[in-house]
């Protein structure tokens, strides 16, 4: 049986178009590269992409960056068998629904600040069902603010307005209380999209700095060089993070080369280098 009659027989198809969301406009269209693939774009900025039945194909080369740092940490500090993620800013819950497929007993929420947007996407998309991955309507920077103490051992910090992460997630505080909330061993990914200056990464950088052990950083070389605007995904834990020389290491060295955009690790004398200098952002 064909993935689209098995899926007519539980949920409705995705149907291409424009829709209102809660915070404006949603697109859906299909991807021509992907059977079965599908990009969701907010306000005209695309936000995700899913190929249905295939959860662990990830289009975006950002999340495909963090899918190898969280893959390491894991290896190295976690027990997959009561992973325990949260995913501030969901979008289609395009990473949610990879670490519910690689880490089966693994328990993700999912906040998203757009109802209509979280809405639509599980009436689409093949997303687990809760405790797998749930679905939490919310502000991601209030729920940072109100997590419980050493209750999650991943954070991952994916969320934008427009083109944007909002500044208040962003800062030291916000840092902070997802540190408070992780467990021993945890980590904070978060994506940065940046200009060529990496102003916003450098003061991040240096915000995290203030919370947590160890640093490192995934970006392809141009990026890093800051040649043009991108994504640099940022790394945080009070464990270390890969070391060079170390098998793991060198696995993630070779996944990420080996990618449709080659990128890099840096790990955490280089990173304290990157952003000397730079100020860190607070509230208020």
């Amino acid at each position: 049986m064909s993935t689209a009659k098995k899926r007519s027989a539980r949920q409705p198809s995705p149907v291409a178009g424009t829709y209102e969301g809660d915070y404006g406009i949603l697109e859906l269209e299909p991807d021509p590269d992907h059977t079965d693939g599908w990009l969701i774009s907010v306000n005209g900025v695309p936000s995700s992409h899913i190929v249905l039945g295939e959860p662990r194909t990830l289009a975006f080369e950002y999340m495909q960056w963090i899918a190898v740092g969280l893959r390491a940490h894991v290896d190295a500090h976690l027990d997959p068998s009561r992973l325990r993620v949260t995913h501030l800013g969901g979008g289609a819950c395009t990473l949610a629904r990879y670490v519910a497929d690689v880490y089966p007993e693994s328990r993700n929420t999912v906040v998203e600040l757009d109802g209509e947007l979280a809405r639509l996407s599980r009436e689409w998309f093949d997303i687990p069902r809760s405790p797998r991955v749930k679905i939490r309507v919310d502000d991601a920077r209030d729920v940072a603010a109100d997590v419980t103490e050493s209750s999650r051992d991943v954070v991952i910090r994916d969320a934008f307005a427009g083109a944007v992460t909002p500044e208040n997630l962003t800062t030291v505080e916000f840092f902070r209380d997802c540190h408070r909330g992780l467990a021993p061993g945890g980590v904070y990914l978060a994506n940065c999209g940046d200009h060529a200056d990496l102003a916003g990464a450098k003061a991040e950088l240096a915000g995290m700095a203030e919370v947590w052990e160890h640093l490192a950083v995934i970006a392809d070389p141009p990026m890093l060089k800051g040649r043009r605007y991108g994504n640099i995904i940022l790394a945080g834990s009070d464990v270390p993070l890969l070391e060079a020389g170390t098998p793991a290491h060198a696995a993630a060295t070779r996944e990420l080369l080996g990618g449709a955009v080659p990128a890099q690790y840096r790990d955490d004398a280089w990173v304290r280098q990157f952003f000397s200098g730079a100020k860190p952002r607070r509230e208020g």
